[in-house]
């Protein structure tokens, strides 16, 4: 018998030391010890210091098949082997011998010798296998032979005879010398060959031929991008890679062609990136400024935009893609910070430094084309170079840069640029102002920058912690944000923009770190002329002048009649809420307009001829602005009274006395968007021009100022050509801004109180709201329930219009937490009452406190509409809210609610509750009545809409016989009807029989959940714990709708026709619903004339049983008014009702008579039999058929056989007769052996008579101990209720069970005991099976009061109390079982901790079905079993439910807490991981090393093995071996984990495993004890197969081994 080459005694040589060897050394003089013959070698390594055992495989012996092995490799023999690995518990290392195959061309065995010696051997053909690069020959040959094909060699290790006179040579390679053998052979750059063995979204996955795997990425699998990666790789293709990198054993390769074939250099560090070097390498970031290259080993490079090889303004995203493999050039590298710079350029153009422009120079240039972000120019130079200028370099205002950007064309001239940058060869250039006009100023390097200058600059970056300011080239400093700004609170990205002119203040220079430190604080950098607003006169110039270049009239020729100060003439053509508009007969695309202040108090009408001063002209708007007021007509009037040179010597004389820098007092006539006009009344009423905001605020809220208000201002530029006649302002300070003459009646802030009147302006027109500027920068607002002294109007903002001025009186003054705030508003009135008269508001509003009162009639506007919600503002504090069912009981409008229910519409409605504290009235459209003593005239509490208020608080509005809206909140099962949701806490019942006002079939098939339906109340209870139990109808004929329905017992008698829906069906007939209130039993012998085999299935629950169908009348046959029941019949009708009646009277017949009949049916388990002269049909069982034994009843028995019988039993209540036919009971009728009361026909169905006979007597001599049980083992629906342990048990049976097959041998005691044992338990599944039966032949309870007695007798069975919560439940009365529930949580014993968590599991499965919101109501359910159960039990209680419900994520996240809070407990990791695999989830392994981490030591065996088990039944099953084979080796003589091993491999089928398992099993060297239980085992199977060879072949090593022990 061979030895297994992993047994341990297959080693001859000392235990194998790890650190010997590594991992595919080579060995060339390695002697073979042993062959074992169809196993492998084993070898002898010559090892330093010690010799180490080696193994090789029969597969890793040769390439080809080796029949006779022992022949070729002799013992004592020497060969060549490479290291595979190791198997450090066997004591070896397992190596390989095999070969690897190429070919080649023109090749003679005359060229090669081995060793010295003439080769001599037969050539043979073979397949190629693998190329590598390490071979015998010269590496310069190497190239061209790999290009070689043609005839096949046989590999050896050979040596060219004289490689010169070769045209070609044989490239040897094998295992050994292959290129990647593990990972520490793979290197970055190095091309391989590999097998595509799996391809997924991610990538594919590729083996090398030594096993080693690697990753070859999605993006890199193709030099485009792959929809469908599985059709560009197939599995089990053989392609070439380039390795990428290699980093903790993750290797990733490419497949991009452009990769493979590059021959330029590779970079795989950063000191191999030197200067010049060109190489490939890949896109993987584009950003604005340039992209991000990535090479092999994870380098990467920059590419700036400039190097892209791009014209100016080109998109770099247009023209590369990530992932694209590029060509480029290293331009600087820094191996310390890991920094590449890279050009795409490879070969850049030199331009001479004369050639090239210099920074900070001013140059010329035409337009050459706009892009989306920058126009191109061609500049004027001496060489040929473009430049291009960003959208924010075009102005130094924001808004007149977008307008250049719009209007500029292509063959536009730049007088003067500014030349900022130069990138390569394209110049960085800028048409602001401010820096052409500094040029000069403008610092290149640090040396030029003296600390407190002012510079100017712009804004290139802007970060949360301030903001970098650039100068020219790359010349950079940073404002922190504590210097940038002077709000501390303001965020430098609110403030500033990138590409804004700012001037900066030097603080810090620092020449070692070459970093400056700047403040752009207003207060430190203002504007020392009138730059900024002069360049903003001339941009608007050109742009006016860019936008009329396609128009013949390119000229502003029509600017001229409009000079600043003249005198207009115009017509007036419209006149709007803020102004008049002019039109001119001259110019007819010209408009001039007049504001209300300029206006003068003068009302013109349309039509009108006025003439006007002019203010101000917007050349590119084409707008004129202009003035009524007196002060500006007369002094056009007296100088139009002077001849023409006066006149020029009077406008001199205008700005007579004005000199630069003088201070001068101002008013304001207009506010413009980005300046303001001033007139100077001590200069004869002068018109000026000043900014509101400077170079650093142009982003900054600025200042509001007020037409009229007083400012101060310097001048900074008298009227010249360059200023196009404007007299130039910059404001002096806005804060020193004072009242004007025409406001000085308006108070001061501090002087406006509460009632205090005041004339406002209205700005903005809201819907629900006024908005009004008064006195000197003051808002305020009119609430729109402050407009009107009625309740009530619809629209009252319709008469009111922007700029008009209105009284109003202060209210309120703003919220203190708004004072900080830049518009805070104050609470005004414009009410009539209070505008009129003197009025104390203060008492005013102390009189108009929250009085309200229930059924009050109360009014507001609409302010906001929400899916179920209506919110109304009644006044400024207090709002009101209005549940969209109670604004229509019919359907169509509810579902238009929206529509109806616009904001600012007036609503009118009657209040049902208040919340004092919160000012929240909930409102109803309709008037209602509130019965005595319940709330009237009383202020109701209201809670918030999300919480659940009193009952009581909600229902006072809803009486019998209102007509509602309500919205189908659930369908309920069966026939238990609808739920409808008739308030926002307040749901009410539609009985079945409410549903439709005719007898339909169906009738819920027009119903779905969230419908909105018409409902009528027909009933209000209320429960003694304080619920409300409302009924409610769907029937739409609300007159007389109950007519045709029976509500009332006292309206039926014997022989009406009624109409039903069947409820329920037993085997003893069904119940149908009479109306809401009133079931009818139907029997089963009264379901049909003839015979009803399956009643289910012709009487399903919810058909409709009409008394108008011909062929299906239902008519009563008795009415029981004390006990309220009734019961029909769907037989027909006859006049032999009265003998039929007497035909089925059971009290003509007595137990013992002998009776005659016909036989009717023919069954398995005896015969039905009618009784002659009557109806009544009895059943014989087969085993009252004869005394002797028949084997066959239907070949000895016919339909319609006359027969007599003996009446063994009469059950009235049940209408069933057992009859006998034994000739004893004919000839001997005192003689009676009967069945017990309690059989039921579904029993002979199923089992003997006489054993149900012997279970009935023995149940019935004792204390139904076994009932219990049976009873605890039911399961109830809808609850679901598992009686049975929670855990996963049968894990355990499985090892158990092996191991009690494992000790079977021991002692013959142990066996009996167990034989014993077992015997016991199938009695008592035997007793608890009948108990089960008998508990089904029982009469189940119907109502409640029959489950109150049952819970009575027997209050500790979570049996009956689920039970009973299920009826409740099928009654729709869900409460109801809730309470049931915890009654029956108070009453069982604690000590029933099972029982209890019986009661726990079913109120899970009740809240997990009708919770709301149904995780919330779980678990507070389960918080509360924690506290009164074993936590771990109610854990897994709680999860079993969430996998009967499929809810994987709340399981998920229970089994997450339960491995943390139960870590030492086997159970629940195996639950843990039996869902993992359920699920098909990754990551059970590093689940598993987590138990392993956590669970005590002695509970790793069973760990491990059952999570084997796990892993065949649903998981992979290689990793339940590799577990198997993991604890065998640990754990050897264990016979119990071979045999659950064993069962796993048998249920699997896999016969060559089964047969090499059981070979090992065998061949262990254990006590004899274990080995017979192994190879009876064994010889099982066999049997099992049927195969007779290996029946005897594992009998006679049995034999063997018998022999060899005995030996």
């Amino acid at each position: 018998m061979s030895v297994s080459p992993s047994s341990p005694s297959a080693s001859p040589c000392p235990r194998i030391h790890t650190l010997i060897l590594l991992k595919g050394d080579i060995y060339d003089h390695s002697k073979v010890v042993r062959v074992d013959r169809g196993l492998g070698l084993l070898l002898e390594v010559p090892s330093i210091p010690a010799a180490t055992p080696t193994y090789v495989t029969l597969f890793d012996v040769a390439n080809e098949e080796v029949r006779k092995m022992e022949k070729k490799y002799r013992e004592g023999s020497h060969v060549r082997v490479r290291i595979l690995g190791f198997r450090n518990l066997e004591g070896f290392a397992m190596g390989t011998l095999k070969v690897i195959i190429t070919s080649f061309k023109n090749m003679s065995s005359d060229f090669f010798t081995k060793d010295g010696l003439q080769w001599s051997g037969k050539w043979q053909s073979y397949q190629i296998l693998e190329q590598h690069k390490k071979t015998s020959v010269s590496l310069g040959l190497l190239h061209f032979f790999a290009k070689q094909s043609g005839i096949f060699a046989k590999v050896g290790r050979y040596m060219p005879s004289n490689v010169k006179g070769l045209k070609a040579a044989l490239e040897v390679a094998s295992a050994f010398e292959g290129s990647v053998f593990t990972h520490s052979d793979v290197k970055p750059g190095m091309v391989v060959k590999a097998k595509v063995i799996a391809v997924d979204g991610f990538g594919a996955i590729v083996q090398f031929s030594s096993g080693v795997k690697a990753l070859c990425p999605l993006r890199h699998m193709s030099e485009f991008d792959i929809v469908k990666p599985r059709k560009k790789f197939k599995v089990g293709a053989e392609l070439m890679f380039r390795v990428l990198g290699c980093k903790s054993k993750r290797i990733t390769v490419t497949h991009k062609k452009s990769l493979l074939k590059s021959k330029l250099a590779i970079i795989i560090s950063y000191t191999d990136a030197t200067d010049g070097v060109i190489t490939h390498g890949w896109i993987t970031k584009i950003e604005k400024h340039g992209c991000f290259i990535r090479f092999y080993n994870g380098v990467q490079g920059f590419a700036p935009s400039s190097e892209l090889g791009l014209e100016p303004g080109c998109d770099a995203s247009l023209m590369y893609h990530v992932g694209q493999v590029v060509k480029c050039r290293v331009t600087g590298s820094v191996p310390a910070p890991r920094r590449i710079n890279l050009s795409f350029i490879i070969k850049p153009t030199r331009i001479s430094e004369d050639d090239m422009v210099k920074l900070g120079s001013v140059v010329r240039g035409t337009v050459d084309r706009v892009t989306p972000h920058a126009i191109i120019v061609n500049v004027t130079a001496k060489c040929c170079l473009k430049g291009s200028i960003s959208t924010e370099h075009l102005a130094d205002h924001q808004g007149h840069a977008a307008l250049m950007k719009a209007t500029i064309k292509p063959g536009y001239e730049f007088d003067q640029l500014l030349v900022l940058d130069v990138e390569g060869n394209n110049v960085i250039l800028s048409a602001k102002y401010s820096l052409i006009n500094s040029a000069q100023q403008l610092p290149l390097d640090l040396t030029q920058i003296r600390p407190n200058s002012v510079v100017h600059g712009y804004i290139c970056n802007i970060i949360e912690t301030g903001c970098f300011v650039r100068f020219l080239g790359r010349l950079t400093g940073f404002s922190p944000r504590h210097k940038a700004m002077n709000d501390q609170r303001a965020v430098p990205s609110e403030s500033f923009y990138i590409g804004q002119s700012v001037r900066s203040n030097i603080l810090d220079v620092n020449s070692e770190t070459g970093r400056i430190t700047l403040s752009l604080k207003q207060s430190r950098c203002l504007s020392t002329d009138a730059s900024f607003i002069q360049e903003y006169f001339l941009l608007e110039e050109k742009i006016a002048k860019l936008q009329l270049s396609d128009s013949k009239d390119s000229e502003l020729k029509w600017a001229e009649g409009f000079n600043i100060g003249t005198v207009v003439e115009g017509k007036v053509c419209d006149a709007k809420d803020f102004g008049v508009v002019i039109s001119f007969e001259k110019y007819n695309d010209v408009f001039g307009f007049i504001t209300h202040y300029q206006s003068n108090g003068t009302k013109a009408e349309r039509g009108s001829t006025v003439q006007a001063v002019v203010l101000d002209v917007a050349k590119t708007e084409r707008l004129v602005d202009l003035s009524l007021k007196a002060e500006f007509l007369d002094r056009q009037k007296e100088e139009s009274s002077n001849s023409q040179t006066g006149k020029k010597k009077r406008r001199r004389e205008a700005f007579k006395g004005l000199q630069p820098q003088q201070t001068v007092n101002a008013i304001v006539e207009i506010v413009k968007e980005n300046y303001l006009v001033l007139s100077l009344p001590e200069y004869n009423y002068a018109i000026g021009y000043a900014s509101v905001s400077d170079y650093n605020t142009q982003k900054v809220p600025q200042k509001q100022f007020l037409h009229g208000q007083n400012v101060t201002a310097i001048v900074m530029s008298l009227p010249s050509p360059s200023t196009f006649g404007r007299l130039l302002l910059v404001l002096k300070s806005v804060s020193e801004a004072t009242e004007t003459s025409c406001s000085k009646r308006a108070k001061k802030k501090s002087s406006y109180n509460v009632g205090s009147l005041v004339q406002a302006e209205i700005t903005d027109i809201k819907p629900l709201e006024l908005r009004l500027k008064f006195g000197i920068g003051f808002h305020g607002r009119v609430h729109i329930t402050e407009v009107s002294d009625e309740n009530v109007s619809e629209n009252p903002f319709s008469n009111f219009r922007i700029g008009q001025t209105l009284s109003a009186r202060i209210m309120a003054k703003a919220n203190k937490s708004e004072n900080n705030s830049k518009h805070h508003q104050w609470e005004l009135s414009i009410k009539p009452e209070l505008l009129t008269g003197s009025i104390e508001v203060e008492n005013k509003l102390a009189d108009a406190e929250f009085r309200i009162s229930t059924r009050q009639r109360v009014a507001g506007y609409v302010y906001k509409v929400e899916n179920e919600w209506i919110w109304l503002t009644i006044s400024r504090h207090i709002k009101g809210q209005l549940f969209i069912l109670d604004t229509s009981c019919e359907p169509n409008e509810l579902q238009e609610f929206r529509k109806r229910f616009e904001v600012g519409k007036a609503v009118s409605g009657y209040v049902l509750s208040a919340n004092k504290e919160k000012k929240l009235l909930r409102m109803v459209l309709r008037q209602f009545s509130v019965s005595d003593g319940m709330l009237n005239g009383k202020v109701l509490n209201l809670d918030d809409q999300h919480s659940n208020p009193p009952i009581e608080n909600l229902i006072p509005h809803i009486h019998e016989g209102d007509t509602l809206g309500g919205r189908i909140s659930k369908i309920l099962p069966g026939v238990g009807g609808l739920l409808v949701q008739i308030g926002p806490h307040l749901y009410g019942k539609v009985h079945f029989t409410e549903l439709e006002v005719s007898w339909v079939s169906d009738p819920l098939s027009s119903y779905h959940e969230g419908q909105f339906v018409k409902c009528k109340v027909l009933e209000i209870s209320h429960s003694e714990k304080g619920t409300v139990h409302v009924d409610l109808s769907l029937r739409s004929s609300l007159n007389g709708m109950h007519n045709n329905r029976v509500e009332k017992i006292d309206n039926l008698h014997p022989n009406l026709l009624v109409q039903g829906y069947v409820k329920n069906v037993t085997s003893k007939g069904c119940f149908i619903m009479l109306s809401r209130k009133l079931d009818a039993r139907i029997l089963l012998a009264n379901l049909s004339d003839g015979y009803v085999e399956k009643p289910e299935r012709e009487f399903p629950v919810g058909k409709l049983v009409s008394g108008s169908d011909e062929n299906l009348k239902c008519r009563v046959l008795s009415v029981e008014p004390l006990s309220q029941r009734i019961e029909v019949t769907l037989k027909r009708s006859s006049a032999t009702s009265v003998m039929n009646s007497r035909a089925n009277d059971f009290s003509s017949i007595l137990v013992g008579d002998i009776i005659s009949g016909t036989i009717k049916r023919v069954e398995s388990f005896g015969l039905f039999i009618t009784i002659n002269e009557t109806n009544m049909v009895g059943l014989c069982h087969k085993s009252e058929l004869s005394d002797d034994l028949i084997t066959n009843i239907e070949t000895r028995y016919k339909v319609g056989d006359r027969v007599t019988a003996k009446i063994l039993k009469v059950d009235e209540e049940r209408h069933r007769i057992s009859l006998g036919m034994k000739i004893s009971y004919i000839k001997e009728p005192t003689q009676e052996n009967g069945f017990d009361d309690g059989t039921q026909l579904s029993t002979f169905l199923e089992n003997n008579s006489h054993e149900i006979q012997n279970l009935d007597i023995e149940y019935e001599d004792e204390e139904y101990p076994v009932l219990s049980q049976a009873e605890s083992r039911a399961s109830i629906l809808p609850l679901e209720v598992d009686f049975n342990d929670v855990d996963h048990s049968h894990l355990d049976d499985t090892v158990s069970q092996n191991q009690i097959l494992t000790n079977e041998a021991n002692t013959m005691d142990e066996k009996n005991k167990r034989q014993a044992k077992k015997k016991a338990k199938e009695k008592k599944e035997q007793e608890i099976r009948a108990a089960e039966e008998r508990l089904m032949q029982n009469d189940a309870p119907r109502t409640a009061d029959e489950f109150e007695k049952l819970v009575r007798g027997s209050p500790n069975s979570s049996f009956l109390w689920i039970k009973y919560m299920a009826l409740m439940l099928s009654l729709a009365d869900i409460e109801k079982a809730r309470l049931i529930a915890e009654r029956a949580l108070r009453t069982i014993n604690i000590r029933e901790e099972s029982e209890k968590l019986n009661i726990w599991t079913a109120y899970f499965n009740l809240e997990n079905e009708y919770g709301n919101p149904r995780e919330e109501a779980v678990m507070k359910v389960f918080q509360r079993a924690l506290q009164y159960c074993d936590p771990k039990k109610v854990h897994l209680a709680l999860l079993g439910m969430c996998e009967r419900t499929e809810q994987h994520k709340l399981a998920d996240e229970l089994l997450e807490k339960m491995t943390k809070k139960f870590k030492h407990s086997c159970k629940v990791w195996l639950r843990r991981i039996q869902l993992f695999l359920k699920q098909h989830q990754d990551g059970v392994q590093s689940v598993i090393n987590r138990a392993l981490l956590c669970l005590p030591r002695h509970k790793h065996i069973k760990f491990i093995t059952q999570t084997a088990i796990l892993e065949f039944k649903s998981g992979v099953p290689d990793r339940g071996r590799s577990m198997f084979e993991g604890m065998l080796r640990e754990y050897p003589n264990r016979t119990d984990l071979w045999s659950v091993y064993l069962d796993q491999e048998i249920r699997l089928g896999d016969v060559d495993i089964i047969h090499a398992l059981f070979e090992r099993a065998i061949n262990l060297s254990l006590e004899p004890r274990k080995m017979k239980f192994l190879f009876k085992k064994y010889l099982e199977y066999e049997k099992s197969q049927g195969d007779e060879e290996r029946i005897e072949s594992v009998k006679r090593k049995a034999l063997e081994y018998a022999n060899s022990t005995l030996a």
